[in-house]
């Protein structure tokens, strides 16, 4: 697997699909979803973090994408993990450790020693995977709709 920056010319309507994909996967429909919000999120997001904004590739073709920031969370700096995203084919084959070692790299770099994500308490074979990969859970939020994680990493 090998990951790149997005593109948005290149990859508007994967990136567009991969992102609505998430919402189904994880609430069961894409309400909330709006294509248009999200491109411009991302169009910003990029400029200011290339490295954290990346497409995962095998034979290249897109599988996965990753979105990844530094953000403020009660006033220390954290990494967040807005998006980890493998097409549903290679959904419980291993490939999702790439896409966590690939954000953990970019994190050390950064020198930020812990990162959060957000998930779906629905989506259960995810939050499986992230504890079993070793993050905790931290609490709920947006009433229970999504269960907060973090992970602390080791900074060289």
């Amino acid at each position: 697997m090998i990951f790149r920056p997005i593109h948005l010319k290149k990859d508007l309507s994967v990136v567009r699909q991969f992102r609505r994909d998430s919402f189904v996967e994880s609430f069961g429909n894409d309400d909330g979803f709006d294509s248009d919000d999200y491109i411009a999120w991302l169009k910003e997001n990029i400029r200011i973090f290339p490295s954290g904004f990346v497409m995962a590739e095998e034979h290249g073709r897109p599988v996965g994408q990753i979105e990844l920031s530094i953000r403020r969370y009660e006033g220390r700096l954290i990494g967040y993990v807005h998006l980890y995203y493998l097409i549903p084919e290679e959904r419980g084959e291993g490939k999702g450790r790439y896409l966590l070692a690939y954000s953990e790299d970019f994190f050390r770099w950064h020198r930020v020693k812990e990162y959060h994500l957000r998930v779906s308490p629905t989506n259960t074979r995810a939050v499986k995977f992230y504890k079993k990969s070793g993050l905790r859970e931290v609490g709920t939020e947006l009433n229970g709709k999504v269960v907060r994680l973090n992970k602390e990493i080791e900074i060289d």
